[in-house]
């Protein structure tokens, strides 16, 4: 029997998307050999080996139109020469170049003694056969990025209205996010939220590794160092918090750079400390070190609002109490199990006392603590990961019959 195989593109470097890894881990298990592929970048971390093969393009633009111009010319041609019995595409940037893929390859001859090439030692298989399934991790067109944005939010929705109707396997990270495409495009849409792994206790990095003593307590912020995060209002809250603690942020991104020289301007430089990029499967040890997971966005878009971020349940596994922005998903599951705080507006000093009322209130944090525990049992991907199966098992034995 040939081998199936599946193409997953994503524009990042591989480094740091857990949501993707879990996808691509899943269809090992339903028998894909599985390639993921995105960019790489001049400070792209080394990748360590998984379960499935990755494959890194080198871009001439990084940024801008012309990156994604070049990436979705360079995928196009990466999918059209490659067998593939399943294209997964992620997010509206990756999805040009997986579609228009997608339907030549439905369209290629078969008969009259015209067949593509097939290379059996790669996995032979029917083309007109192959499937593609789009996995949207946010409301695309609600980035804050394309806030205010006239001709790019446009072109993304010229794009979108055209290929998106048409797509017959949708999965997206939530019910917000699946209800704003389900009312806009009507197309049937299954939710996979971004929940992790189940976890089991673990070691935690060091404290003393990080510059921070033992008896210090961290507040930690771990995820894409981007615009309107909430981290400016964040450190600047450092000037106000009574408690011995320290911030720490794990991870990069556009605001990166910026934000270092920000922590100077404020005179925080010994309260706040950066790690730079961890890669996720590293995360987990930063993770376990916190006292408060913070995940405190802005209300500036939709994709925002309707966020269900990889951080928020991160923290829920690492047995961390949040402090978050008052946003429906990520509030909906706080409240059920009542394991932390909700901001009520930026103010600097407003995050300061809701910080110090956490980290103060030893009683407060062990209730949350217990409280997070039943939570890290239903919320994991043990629990996720069926109705992801139950809508690709199908597929791989249709495929599987045809060959």
């Amino acid at each position: 029997m040939s081998v199936l195989r599946a193409i997953v593109s994503v524009t990042n470097d591989l480094t740091t998307d857990q949501r993707v890894d879990r996808t691509c881990i899943t269809l090992t298990e339903l028998g894909y050999s599985v390639i993921l592929t995105g960019r790489k970048l001049k400070k792209s971390l080394p990748l360590t080996p998984r379960l499935y093969e990755m494959h890194r393009m080198r871009l001439w633009f990084n940024k801008g139109p012309f990156f994604y111009a070049n990436y979705n010319l360079r995928l196009f041609f990466y999918l059209l020469t490659r067998k593939t019995s399943l294209i997964v595409s992620n997010d509206l940037d990756t999805l040009p170049a997986s579609f228009l893929a997608y339907k030549i390859k439905k369209l290629l001859p078969l008969s009259r003694g015209v067949r593509p090439p097939c290379d059996e030692s790669r996995g032979g298989y029917n083309t007109r056969r192959v499937r593609l399934l789009h996995d949207c991790h946010e409301y695309f067109r609600g980035v804050p990025e394309l806030v205010g944005r006239k001709g790019p939010t446009r072109a993304w929705k010229w794009i979108e209205d055209r290929i998106f109707p048409k797509l017959k396997m949708v999965t997206a990270v939530n019910g917000s996010v699946a209800k704003l495409y389900e009312e806009e495009y009507g197309n049937e849409i299954v939710v996979i939220r971004n929940v992790p792994f189940r976890k089991h206790g673990g070691e935690a990095i060091s404290k003393e590794s990080l510059g921070i003593s033992p008896q210090q307590k961290v507040i930690l912020y771990q995820g894409a160092v981007n615009l309107d995060r909430g981290l400016e209002e964040v450190i600047q809250a450092m000037k106000y918090v009574r408690s011995d603690a320290r911030l720490v942020i794990v991870g990069t991104g556009d605001k990166f750079n910026e934000l270092q020289l920000f922590v100077k301007q404020e005179k925080v430089p010994g309260k706040v400390i950066f790690t730079g990029p961890v890669p996720f499967q590293d995360l987990y040890r930063y993770t376990l070190m916190a006292d408060i997971g913070l995940s405190v966005e802005k209300d500036v878009s939709l994709n925002y609002h309707f966020a269900l971020p990889n951080k928020f349940l991160d923290y829920i596994q690492a047995n961390v109490p949040l402090l978050i922005s008052p946003f429906p998903e990520m509030k909906a599951i706080l409240d059920k199990y009542f394991i932390g705080e909700v901001l009520e507006s930026h103010d600097p000093k407003h995050i300061a006392e809701k910080i110090d009322g956490m980290l103060l209130n030893e009683p407060r944090l062990a209730l949350y603590r217990e409280n997070l525990l039943p939570a890290a049992e239903e919320l994991c991907w043990e629990n996720e990961a069926p109705k992801l199966r139950g809508m690709l098992e199908p597929v791989a034995s249709s495929l599987r019959s045809s060959q």
